[in-house]
């Protein structure tokens, strides 16, 4: 268990904290856990099911329709994510190509909105950050690959590098615009907002803001105590979409929570490319002193 341990840690979870006692780990590790404590919880959730045989995502989306979005039950970082699923092609597609990842998956409702990460734990918020998917924003002037150079020099010159990476032109960004219309040579209206692909990836040059932790509903933090206590968690990494944001209740617009992090990945919270980095020492020193077992067995 150590060397599983070790191994995952460096190649999938590198960066990742380590305050919670293997229990916890294990009891929300998984994205069907994470919906089971929403529902008990009476968190709003998307609606979707476990798989194994692409059968079964074909018997739920015949059911509850497109759009979807399908996961490896395990894992994060967005990996093996497929979303937004509009047509069985794609569905078909995803529902083989999320097995390299893990054997049990989950198709879900899909949700497009504010996607935000909220760093829960016993001692507060200790941050909440909106993530998005990699985009540029049009001058008038110069096209999607030189808006790409300007957008990363800009990382460069802020030090973001390699907490929040690059944008690709990769085959995964040309492809998405395509999907639109468009490609690397397209000049964007000034003003115009452009994504350059659906996920929220580090590897595909997505971006994170930081926050002010007051702006969530005073309903919102007991919602999200509600969770750190079901699982008597140190802390928890909560990602939630929210159609109007964290600052409205919950359950007063469209919102689904998605899943749950045991070992929240906070180098991200250092180095924003919007909003003011955070002093978070009076957390980490807190976390530090908590006394965590097992937490060198997977």
């Amino acid at each position: 268990m150590q060397l599983l341990h070790k191994f995952l840690s460096r190649f999938f979870l590198s960066g990742c904290s380590d305050y919670n006692p293997l229990s916890v780990r294990r009891a929300c590790r998984s994205k069907a856990q994470a919906r089971q404590s929403f529902e008990k919880n009476n968190l709003p959730y998307a609606k979707g099911t476990a798989f194994i045989s692409p059968v079964s995502a074909f018997k739920f989306a015949k059911k509850n329709g497109f759009p979807l979005a399908i996961k490896p039950n395990v894992g994060g970082f967005s990996r093996g994510a497929y979303f937004p699923i509009q047509s069985k092609t794609q569905l078909l597609k995803a529902s083989f190509g999320v097995k390299k990842w893990w054997p049990v998956s989950i198709v879900e409702e899909y949700l497009l909105g504010k996607n935000y990460r909220v760093v829960m734990t016993k001692f507060g918020v200790m941050s909440v950050l909106r993530r998005y998917p990699p985009f540029v924003i049009g001058d008038g002037k110069n096209s999607i690959s030189t808006l790409i150079d300007m957008e990363n020099a800009i990382r460069v010159k802020m030090d973001l590098l390699p907490v929040t990476r690059l944008i690709p032109k990769n085959s995964a960004i040309k492809k998405y615009l395509k999907s639109q219309n468009m490609n690397l040579a397209n000049v964007l209206n000034s003003g115009q907002k452009v994504y350059l692909h659906p996920k929220i990836s580090l590897k595909l040059g997505s971006s994170i803001e930081v926050l002010d932790n007051n702006k969530i509903s005073e309903k919102n933090l007991k919602d999200l105590k509600k969770i750190l206590d079901f699982f008597n968690a140190n802390i928890l990494g909560i990602d939630v979409i929210c159609k109007q944001g964290v600052e409205v209740d919950f359950d007063a617009q469209a919102c689904i929570f998605l899943e749950l992090n045991a070992r929240p990945f906070l180098k991200m919270h250092d180095k924003p490319r919007y909003g003011k980095a955070e002093n978070l020492s009076e957390f980490y020193d807190k976390l530090e002193e908590i006394e965590v077992s097992d937490n060198e067995k997977y």
